[in-house]
């Protein structure tokens, strides 16, 4: 899956969150991430946390 860095999404409450910079940002610092959290995040799609956490 790719996020593009702007991508803003609209939650049903009416918040909305950077989810391109918060993925961008835990890409760049998938080293410190712990492997519960690549785990979740390889859960959702993101094939560099399921390559990150299998390393």
């Amino acid at each position: 899956m790719k996020v593009p860095r702007a991508h803003v999404e609209a939650l049903p409450d009416g918040s909305e969150v950077k989810l391109g910079v918060f993925l961008s940002n835990a890409k760049s610092r998938r080293t410190k991430l712990t492997v519960d959290k690549l785990a979740a995040l390889a859960g959702l799609g993101l094939e560099w946390a399921a390559t990150e956490g299998a390393a």
